[in-house]
């Protein structure tokens, strides 16, 4: 299936030239940028790879999507406070995936000391979307409940597109570019938890890698936060500054470097890597234990966790959690198929079904951050390898979405602009505060798409093979076609 790109391409070469020059400087200009991992250089940024035009999207589906947003953040917040869901969902999960199973370890810690210090918690979510052409609408990729990132960068692109798009002399098309409000709505809701928190001289601290590369999404968070709110200051620390220097007072409240930390919010976390040595995992403890308000706690992360996800797929399990009928249908509705791999009945089907057709499936680790999955004819001699393996239980099965397919340049640091064909992943933002018996708090903030060639498994941004991107609204006969 295709769909026709917001104007016709290719164009003229020395328009081309022209547009992406503009477009480079303006992404220069405003900080669309990252650093590049293999010619890492701290005081150097080269712009994000992003595609020259916006991506068609169908109006309807985002419409969906957004108005969904505040019912998914609703529907996991109630999730990661349900313990026995959390406990049953991941009790074989927990044996055999290291990862899942040192956070569970955190929480069933934190639990069995009478549950947390600080029971109001931030969550910065991000609910992912292909628009599916077999269903004709959105398909629910995952939830990411930690370091949802890039909001703030593609707040930036919104304008750079919509720069491009008049420039090109389709001023015409404008109203159907929707502005992006991530950055300050994300950067509001740090700000609100840090109000929360009610100290006056606390801090709001960055978790971040030992090295960043997507550092101005983070930055821009940091300025955004500056702006809405003066008398905080953000300071920026690793898990292992944290196990070094970070300690509880007598009442749970934590410190480093002399400061008292209002808000932990979590860059970082969320991948093995990121944890070298035993003191990581005390410094995430201590976090956890501690009364500062973490975004996200330890019982959001596992709520996050695509086992998670594929439970919340079976019939009668979204009813568990939200009230009205329209809502459950209006959840159920963007669920593809999601397939447990445990060893029984029900996961030996779906076992049989990936080695007959492993094209029609992916194969997902409970994993964030990209490059985990396994695809296509991968799957058949993967899944051989760990048929027998309690290993089995660490991996669901997802049935593979098909969206529509669109032409665009691609334009990257170093290379010439290259017309692509390429598909595109909508992400929708939202926070929640609150705490196991309210929500405080629910709002969608805005959106970001990212677009990958469209051949290609994995998109990531830094790859090389993903770009970053922005909606441009069509109606519905304008997609999927043949």
């Amino acid at each position: 299936m295709t769909m026709d790109p917001c104007i016709p391409l290719p164009i003229p070469n020395d328009q081309l030239e022209d547009l992406v020059d503009k477009a480079k400087d303006y992404a220069l200009m405003h900080g669309i940028c990252m650093r590049q991992k293999d010619n890492f250089d701290r005081d150097a940024l080269h712009f994000a790879p992003f595609v020259l035009f916006p991506t068609p999207f169908p109006r309807d589906e985002y419409r969906k999507s957004v108005e969904l947003q505040t019912v998914l953040n609703e529907l996991m917040h109630k999730v990661a406070h349900d313990y026995d869901f959390l406990k049953e969902t991941l009790k074989h999960t927990i044996k055999v995936d290291e990862f899942t199973g040192r956070l569970w370890n955190i929480y069933e810690t934190i639990m069995s000391e009478g549950g947390p210090t600080q029971e109001v918690e931030v969550g910065l979510f991000r609910s992912d979307y292909f628009c599916c052409c077999g269903s004709k609408g959105i398909k629910q990729v995952e939830f990411n409940t930690i370091a949802s990132s890039f909001g703030c960068v593609t707040s930036k692109l919104v304008q750079l597109h919509k720069y491009v798009v008049a420039e090109a002399g389709h001023s015409e098309l404008l109203k159907d570019i929707p502005d992006n409000g991530a950055l300050e709505g994300l950067a509001g809701g740090l700000v609100e938890a840090w109000k929360i928190y009610n100290k006056p001289k606390s801090v709001i601290l960055f978790l971040v890698e030992d090295v960043t590369y997507n550092v101005c999404d983070q930055k821009f968070h940091e300025f955004e936060i500056r702006k809405q709110c003066p008398e905080v200051f953000v300071i920026r620390k690793t898990l292992t500054e944290l196990a070094n220097r970070a300690q509880l007072n007598q009442d749970k409240s934590l410190w480093i470097d002399g400061h008292e930390v209002g808000v932990v919010y979590m860059r970082c976390g969320y991948h093995p890597d990121q944890y070298p040595t035993e003191k990581e995992w005390e410094a995430r403890l201590l976090m956890e234990r501690s009364l500062a308000i973490k975004c996200p706690s330890i019982n959001y992360h596992l709520a996050g966790t695509k086992k998670v996800q594929q439970e919340l797929a079976k019939p009668g399990q979204v009813e568990k959690f939200l009230g009205y009928k329209a809502q459950i249908e209006s959840v159920r509705d963007i669920f593809t198929g999601l397939y447990s791999l445990d060893h029984d009945e029900a996961g030996d089907k779906s076992y049989d079904a990936a080695i007959a057709h492993p094209e029609r499936f992916v194969l997902k680790p409970q994993r964030e951050g990209g490059g985990n999955n396994v695809y296509g004819e991968d799957i058949k001699p993967f899944l051989e390898k760990i048929k027998d393996s309690e290993e089995r239980n660490a991996y669901i099965l997802m049935d593979r979405i098909q969206p529509p397919v669109t032409t665009n340049y691609m334009v990257r640091p170093g290379q010439e602009a290259k017309l692509v064909n390429v598909i595109s992943e909508l992400g929708i933002f939202g926070y929640v505060i609150g705490d196991k018996n309210r929500i405080i708090t629910n709002k969608q903030v805005g959106q970001m798409l990212r677009t990958k060639l469209s051949h290609v498994d994995e998109g990531g941004v830094a790859a090389g093979l993903g770009a970053l991107d922005s909606v441009y609204l069509v109606d519905a006969g304008s997609c999927c076609s043949t």
